[in-house]
């Protein structure tokens, strides 16, 4: 715990101008980002007595062991730019929304062909129509199964759609009238995008058009005694009516709108928002947050407005967002959602009519929200607490290991012999924080000596970043395990900050960073240690990740195991293992998060695996990317075909010059020629022209698989 007076900024340093600051924690981690209309007057309530603080502000200051800033022009600037770096620090106390889950949205994918409708998640991708987001997913569907009656848009698979254009059959969709069939020529590109141009303009509210043609036309048919016609389009317009129903009427005027209601208490405060477009409720979801700071409502508002708005644009961003408070102040907050928009966008607190009545559903929704949330989360606290303590108390820890890393090593019999690392924090995963790693000290199968080289390699990278920002303590002008041989100064000369810094040891594969780190508070690769390091595997895998602490002179981490077979619980230099009960909480988090470690081991495995059964002859050709290896299958069928093609053959296909050709029929020449296909259940060699590539062997099931390569029924750990 430091002392917030030994980092307070000595007086008359801080300008008295709009800003962000940002205070750090020893590691150099980022731990809070705020904004100031004035950083001296804002800063300096930070640095006053703790008694008067907030208990969880308190908490932060003295967590932090720094704190910098930078001067921006305006309010403006500041807002955009807090929002920036929460983003990219993602800092533990500041307020951060989440949800238990990925809010489903009903897309058209106005960038393919053929556009399709589909629910789709996660982030939002360029060139796609999206409306919603939806509580749950069979809501998109069951309005989907409705319009399309009238609206027969694409909404297969690509797989799928590539797979009736080869047989030139439709779907079951295509012969009861729910799709167009654009895979069998039944109706033209042109004409099946305005059909999904109509069908988008339907779902964000223009729906009056589409009703009053079909009454025509139903009309018309009647009058011409079309009947059966008749009779269909009558159908269409109770399809239509039926699905608007779904989403009834709320605002007479047809507004576009977003409501935003709190719900809170002292530690936590629930978010919902409801999406009015057309006068329809057509979205609704919520959020969830600790109240890590003491932060009003107004501010709960202005944060839920930056993560809402902070990568939307255009009609993204409604014309009216209506809140419980507004942000202090107003004016910068609402000229920046103007900008996203791109137009004048009114934010205020509904006082009368429809508007206030809807805004007291979203805050009776918020309410039950928060209650709900917090009879979950009494329960999961509990039990998170009680398996961190059960877990010291086993391991006899001077405190609960609120860090815990574990490492798998997994291959297929030697092969591709591959590690992970995945940690959790708080006994909750932290992704961001997983990295794997590729077993380069040796060949062969060898899970110790592989168990070694990986905790020596993790944790050289930890020693590493300790001495390149000065946090090593030597004394007596001893070196640290990293200083260069007879003498006491450091091998890894300290950057200056935002100064990108090869890794120690080169590795390319042990993160998301590719070998490089930064010192301007963004996470780096290794640079925060655990309270405990669990092993996959029994004593001999321990006590080898221990021989590794060991030689790096790092003693003030915990290191067990999790054996399969018993799950028993080994330690160093123990020859008998922990036993903990079958019921234990603590058990239980171990078994969590040795099998997270096991999966993302085995599935970087398999990814290598794949990737090197499916390498060919012309993966050796210099210059040569996807695309075009693609087309020349494509254009020849097989590289038998291509291999006895000529140069001029070859200069035939879209995008291959001479010189390439005569590169790709060197190559294919050297190479040798692929082991033909094998049927193994019948012992039929098959042609290479067939579907299946080149060097493949069929199953008994009629599958291809790489001839000599184990299946799924060999070895994998």
């Amino acid at each position: 715990m430091a002392d917030p007076s030994s980092y307070r900024p000595k007086p008359g340093q801080i300008p008295d101008s709009p800003g962000v600051y940002r205070f750090r924690d020893e590691h150099r981690r980022v731990i809070y980002v705020g904004k100031a209309k004035s950083l001296r007057q804002r800063l300096a309530n930070y640095f006053q007595d703790l008694a008067g603080l907030h208990p969880r502000t308190r908490t932060m200051v003295t967590t932090a062991a720094s704190v910098e800033w930078t001067v921006v022009s305006t309010e403006v600037e500041a807002l955009q730019l807090e929002y920036s770096w929460i983003k990219e620090y993602d800092p533990r106390f500041n307020v951060k929304y989440r949800d238990d889950k990925s809010y489903p949205y009903l897309a058209v994918t106005m960038n393919e062909e053929f556009p399709r409708v589909q629910v789709m998640r996660g982030h939002k991708k360029k060139g796609v129509r999206y409306f919603g987001p939806y509580g749950h997913a069979w809501a998109i569907r069951d309005t989907v199964d409705l319009l399309l009656r009238v609206f027969p848009v694409r909404t297969c698979s690509a797989g799928v759609f590539k797979n009736a254009t080869r047989t030139g059959r439709p779907c079951l969709l295509g012969y009861i009238g729910k799709c167009s069939a654009p895979c069998v020529d039944r109706i033209s590109p042109e004409d099946h995008r305005d059909l999904a141009e109509d069908f988008c303009d339907f779902m964000a509210g223009r729906t009056g058009t589409y009703l009053r043609r079909l009454e025509k036309q139903m009309t018309e048919a009647a009058e011409e005694m079309e009947y059966e016609r008749a009779a269909r389009l009558r159908d269409d317009i109770e399809a239509l009516k039926k699905a608007m129903e779904k989403s009834a009427v709320v605002l007479a005027d047809a507004t576009d709108a977003d409501l935003i209601a709190v719900a809170e208490d002292e530690l936590e405060a629930a978010l919902q928002i409801f999406h009015v477009r057309g006068g329809r409720v057509r979205g609704q979801r919520g959020w969830v947050t600790d109240k890590v700071e003491d932060v009003t409502t107004a501010a709960l508002v202005e944060h839920a407005l930056q993560q809402l708005y902070g990568e939307e644009s255009g009609d993204a961003v409604p014309k009216e967002v209506l809140v419980p408070a507004l942000p202090e102040p107003v004016e910068p907050v609402q000229e920046w959602l103007t900008g996203r928009r791109g137009s004048n966008v009114s934010l205020r607190i509904p006082q009368r009519g429809d508007k206030k009545a809807l805004m007291e559903t979203v805050q009776r929704n918020a309410q039950q929200a928060l209650a709900l949330h917090k009879t979950k989360r009494a329960s999961d606290l509990t039990t998170r607490s009680r398996a961190l303590e059960e877990i010291a108390d086993a391991l006899d820890l001077d405190s609960a290991p609120l860090r815990i890393e574990c490492y798998d090593i997994s291959h297929l019999q030697g092969d591709d012999v591959v590690a992970s690392m995945v940690v959790f924090e708080d006994g909750l995963v932290r992704k961001s924080e997983y990295r794997r790693f590729q077993i380069k000290g040796f060949a062969g199968q060898d899970d110790v000596r592989s168990m070694h080289e990986v905790i020596t390699r993790r944790f050289r990278r930890y020693l590493a970043e300790k001495e390149r920002t000065g946090e090593w303590p030597e004394e007596d002008g001893t070196a640290s395990p990293l200083t260069a041989p007879g003498t006491a100064t450091p091998a890894v000369t300290p950057p200056a900050a935002t100064t990108l810094v090869a890794a120690p040891d080169g590795d390319a594969d042990d993160g998301r960073v590719n070998g490089f780190k930064d010192d301007d508070g963004r996470p780096r690769k290794f640079a925060y240690p655990p309270q405990l390091v669990v092993v996959d595997g029994g004593q001999p895998q321990v006590a080898a990740a221990k021989r590794a602490l060991d030689e790096l002179g790092i003693d003030d981490i915990a290191v067990c195991g999790l054996a399969k077979r018993l799950e028993e619980v080994w330690l160093p230099e123990d020859d008998d293992p922990v036993v903990l009960p079958r019921s234990s909480e603590g058990l239980y988090l171990l078994q969590r998060v040795r099998d997270e470690a096991h999966r993302f081991a085995i599935s970087y495995q398999r990814t290598k695996r794949a990737k090197r059964f499916r390498s060919g002859p012309l993966d050796d050709v210099p210059g040569l990317g996807e695309t075009r290896k693609q087309a020349l299958i494509k254009h020849f069928g097989s590289v038998k075909k291509l291999r006895s093609a000529t140069i001029e053959q070859i200069q035939e296909v879209p995008g291959i010059g001479r010189k390439t050709a005569e590169t790709i029929a060197a190559a294919l020449a050297q190479a040798a020629p692929a082991a033909p296909a094998v049927n193994t259940a019948t012992g039929e060699i098959m042609d290479d022209s067939e579907d299946e590539a080149p060097g493949t062997t069929a199953d008994a099931s009629g599958e291809p698989v790489a001839a000599g390569a184990p299946d799924d029924r060999g070895q994998e750990r």
